[in-house]
C-alpha cells in the first residue's frame, strides 16, 4: 500500500448535493444548527462545522463504534475535536447521536447530553455548551480542547493506552480492547509545534488505532494560511511514518468512506486523511477568514438556509426523522458491540479472575489492597539522598503494585530517576512495556501524559524544573480537566550548580503554584518525598506536580521531629516552641537548613519554630484553626527559605516577615559558591531571623 494515496471518486448516488437525500438532510441539520447557535451567542466559529459537517457525519454514522446509552464504554472508538474552536460540531454529532448523560460520580441521569434548549444556551453561564469543549462538563467530550495542537497529542495517548490495555488484558478468546481513536485537525494544529511532536511519537510507535482527519482550509484569522504556512503536510507526515490519504472535497461521502476503509485495513502505521474543504461552504462568507471566528448574520444565515433548500426564518431546526436517523445510524452498530463487551468481560472474570479484578480496580480509578505496603521508610542520614533518587524509590514500590501507574520521562529518565528497574520499554514491537521514551518532546510528552490518563492510567512524565517552561499548556489543562497525573520535575533550583542559568529554575515555582488545582509539592527530605508520592495517588481527580532536587538533602531524625506525614496537610511544624518569637518556613533541600538555623538559635536561647511547607494547594485546603496552629497570628517575625523566586511568600510571612529567596537569575558555579552568594547559608538564616524578631519588636 501506498504511503501517499488519493481516495477514489464518489460512487453514484453518494452525493451530498442530492437535495432529499438522508445524508444531505443530516449534514445540513448539523450546519444549520452550528451557524444558529452562534448567532444566537453573538460569538464563537461557525465556518469550520459548516465545512466539516460531513466529515463528522460520515465519521459518527458509518465508523464509530459508540453505545450512545454507555458513553463511557471502555472499549468505544474516541473522537477528538482537537480544532476545539470548532465546538459546535461535536455538541450537533452529540445531540443528533441521542448520547445519554452520566454525571461527575459517573451515574446516568436520565437526560441526554445535550438537548435542543443546551445548544441554544452555546457559550452562556453554566451552559453545557461552553465556547471550547471541556472534559467532565459534557459527556461525549473525551478531552478539553481550544489551545490547538492539544487534541492531537491527546489523542496519540489515548492510541497508546489502547495498545497497552490490548497487550495487557487481550487473551485468546476474549479481546477487549480494539478500539480506534479519530481526531478532527486543521491548519492551525499543522502548525503547532505540539502536535508534531506527538505525530512524531506516534509514527515511531506505529500506532495504526490513530486516525488524524486534517482539515485543510487554507484559511487563518489573518487571511489565507499561505501568509504563514505553505508546506507539504502530506509529505512531512510521511516522513514521520504515517499512511498519507487526500480526499479533494470534503463533500464527497465516498471519498471520505473510502478513506476511512483504508484507515481501517492499515495495520501498520497511523493514518493521515487530508481533507480539502471550504470553510463557511454554502454561506455568502464562504471561503474567507470571515466566516471563521465571528458570527455569519442574520443576512447572511437566510442566505445560506435558501442556499441549502432549508427554511430561511427557522432557528434551530432539526427536520423530523433526522435525530431518530442518525442516533440508530450510531446506536445500532455501538450496542451490540458493547453489550457482546459486557458479556465476554463476565466470561473473563471466571478465567482470568486476578487480571479481571486489577481491570476494576483501573477503570473505577481506584487504587488496589496495599498498593503503598513497599514504600520503604527512610532512616535519619545525614548525608541522606537527592529527592530524585528517594523519589525513584517510591515510585519503583509502587509500580510494583499499581501496574497501570505508566510513564516516562523526556529523555532524561537516568537524571529523573522514573524509569521502572527491570521492566521492558514501551515500544513498536512491545506495546505492553511500562517504560516509555517521549524523546526530547517535553510539550508533546505532556500532552500524551493527558490522553493516557484520560484512559484511567495514572500516567506520569518527567522532564528538569526549567523545562516546564516548554510543557505548561498541559499541565494547566491536566488541572482543568482535573486527571491525576503526575508530573515530576527533578533540578529544582539553582542547586543544580555548574549547569547555571539556563538550567536552574527560578519562577517555575510560582507559576505551578498559579494553576487552580494543581498541587505542588516540594519535599524536604526521603520521607517526605514517600508521603508527596502518597498525597499523588491517593487523587486520581487531580494532577500533582513532585518537585525534587538533583543534589542530596539530609533525611530527617523523625524520632526527634514531626513525622512526615504532616505533608498530607501541606504544611506541619517540623518542631519548636509552642510560643516561639520567630518562625522559619522551608521547602525542599531548604528544609535541613532551616532547621540547622533553628538548632543554632535554640542554641542561642531564641525560641524558634520550624514549618516545613512542601505544598502550599494542601494547606490552603485546612480549616482556620490548624493553620493558625501551624502558623499563628500573633507571631509576626517569619522567614521563609526557598531558592526560587519570592513571589507568593508574602501570604505566609506577612508584611513584617522576610524571604530568603532569588530576585536574579543564577549562576554557573559549584552549589556551595551559589549559596553564599544569594544567602542560602545557616549563618544568614540565623541573621535573617533575629533581624525579623528585631523588627517585629520595634513595630509593636
Amino acid at each position: 500500500m501506498s504511503d501517499t494515496q488519493t481516495a477514489p471518486t464518489p460512487t453514484a448516488g453518494a452525493s451530498l448535493h442530492e437535495d432529499g437525500s438522508p445524508e444531505r438532510l443530516a449534514i445540513d441539520t448539523i450546519r444549520t444548527l452550528s451557524m444558529d447557535a452562534v448567532q444566537k451567542a453573538n460569538s464563537g466559529h461557525p465556518g469550520t462545522p459548516m465545512a466539516l459537517a460531513p466529515v463528522g457525519w460520515t465519521i459518527w454514522a458509518k465508523y464509530l463504534r459508540y453505545d450512545p446509552a454507555h458513553a463511557d464504554w471502555p472499549n468505544r472508538d474516541r473522537f477528538v475535536l482537537s480544532v476545539g474552536h470548532a465546538s459546535m460540531l461535536l455538541y450537533s454529532l452529540i445531540h443528533l447521536a441521542g448520547i445519554e448523560e452520566i454525571d461527575a460520580e459517573g451515574n446516568k441521569t436520565g437526560r441526554p447530553a445535550l438537548t435542543l434548549d443546551d445548544l441554544k444556551g452555546f457559550r452562556q453561564l453554566a451552559s453545557r455548551t461552553p465556547g471550547h469543549p471541556e472534559y467532565r462538563h459534557t459527556t461525549g467530550v473525551e478531552t478539553t480542547t481550544g489551545p490547538l495542537g492539544a487534541g492531537c497529542s491527546n489523542s496519540v495517548g489515548m492510541a497508546i493506552a489502547e495498545r497497552w490495555l490490548a497487550a495487557r488484558y487481550n487473551k485468546d478468546g476474549y479481546t477487549l480492547f480494539d478500539h480506534d481513536v479519530y481526531t478532527v485537525c486543521g491548519d492551525g494544529d499543522m502548525m503547532e509545534g505540539v502536535a508534531s511532536e506527538a505525530a512524531s511519537l506516534a509514527g515511531h510507535l506505529k500506532l495504526s488505532n490513530l486516525c488524524w482527519i486534517y482539515d485543510s482550509n487554507h484559511i487563518s484569522i489573518e487571511g489565507g494560511t499561505d501568509l504563514a504556512f505553505d508546506e507539504d503536510v502530506g509529505l512531512r507526515f510521511q516522513a514521520y511514518g504515517w499512511n498519507v490519504i487526500h480526499v479533494d472535497d470534503a463533500n464527497d461521502i465516498g471519498a471520505l468512506t473510502a478513506a476511512l476503509d483504508t484507515f481501517r485495513r492499515t495495520d501498520d502505521k497511523p493514518t493521515l486523511i487530508v481533507v480539502h474543504s471550504v470553510i463557511g461552504w454554502g454561506s455568502p462568507k464562504a471561503g474567507s477568514e470571515k466566516a471563521h471566528g465571528e458570527p455569519l448574520g442574520e443576512d447572511n444565515i437566510r442566505a445560506t438556509k435558501r442556499a441549502y433548500g432549508w427554511p430561511e426564518d427557522e432557528q434551530f431546526y432539526v427536520p423530523d426523522g433526522v435525530q431518530q436517523a442518525f442516533q440508530s445510524a450510531v446506536a445500532d452498530r455501538g450496542k451490540p458491540l458493547r453489550d457482546a463487551w459486557v458479556e465476554m468481560v463476565e466470561r473473563y472474570r471466571g478465567d482470568h479472575p486476578e487480571l479481571a479484578a486489577e481491570l476494576d480496580h483501573m477503570l473505577a480509578d481506584k487504587l488496589p489492597d496495599g498498593w503503598d505496603a513497599d514504600i520503604p521508610d527512610f532512616p535519619a542520614d545525614a548525608k541522606g539522598l537527592a529527592s530524585r533518587d528517594s523519589g525513584g524509590k517510591v515510585l519503583n514500590a509502587i509500580a510494583k503494585r499499581v501496574p497501570w501507574l505508566l510513564g516516562g520521562s523526556a529523555d532524561l529518565a537516568p537524571s529523573t530517576k522514573t524509569d521502572i528497574k527491570g521492566a521492558p520499554s514501551f515500544e513498536a514491537d512491545n506495546y505492553g512495556g511500562t517504560n516509555f521514551h517521549f524523546g526530547v518532546r517535553e510539550h508533546g510528552m505532556g500532552g500524551v501524559v493527558n490522553g493516557m490518563a484520560l484512559s484511567h492510567f495514572r500516567a506520569y512524565g518527567s522532564t528538569f524544573l526549567v523545562f516546564l517552561d516548554y510543557m505548561r499548556a498541559p499541565v494547566r489543562l491536566s488541572a482543568i480537566m482535573e486527571l491525576g497525573t503526575v508530573w515530576v520535575f527533578t533540578h529544582d533550583s539553582i542547586g543544580v550548580g555548574e549547569d547555571g542559568p539556563t538550567h536552574q529554575p527560578i519562577e517555575h515555582l510560582a507559576t505551578m503554584r498559579a494553576i487552580p488545582g494543581l498541587d505542588t509539592i516540594r519535599p524536604g527530605d526521603a520521607n517526605e518525598v514517600a508521603w508527596a508520592w502518597r498525597a499523588a495517588m491517593e487523587h486520581a481527580d487531580r494532577p500533582t506536580a513532585l518537585v525534587l532536587s538533583r543534589q542530596a538533602m539530609p533525611t530527617l531524625d523523625r524520632s526527634k521531629y514531626a513525622a512526615a506525614e504532616g505533608v498530607m496537610k501541606g504544611a506541619y511544624v517540623l518542631d519548636g516552641d509552642e510560643n516561639p518569637e520567630v518562625i522559619l518556613i522551608g521547602t525542599g533541600t531548604e528544609l535541613s537548613m532551616v532547621v540547622e538555623a533553628h538548632e543554632k538559635l535554640k542554641a542561642q536561647g531564641v525560641r524558634s519554630r520550624v514549618v516545613s511547607m512542601p505544598s502550599w494547594f494542601r494547606f490552603e485546603l485546612q480549616d482556620e484553626a490548624y493553620k493558625e496552629s501551624v502558623l499563628p497570628d500573633a507571631v509576626d517575625a517569619r522567614v521563609a527559605v526557598e531558592m526560587a523566586g519570592s513571589i507568593g511568600w508574602d501570604r505566609y510571612v506577612g508584611r513584617k516577615g522576610r524571604t530568603i529567596t532569588m530576585s536574579t537569575f543564577g549562576a554557573s558555579a559549584p552549589i556551595a559558591k551559589l549559596q553564599d552568594k544569594y544567602g542560602f547559608t545557616v549563618d544568614n538564616v540565623v541573621k535573617v531571623a533575629r533581624e525579623a524578631i528585631a523588627k517585629a519588636g520595634e513595630e509593636k
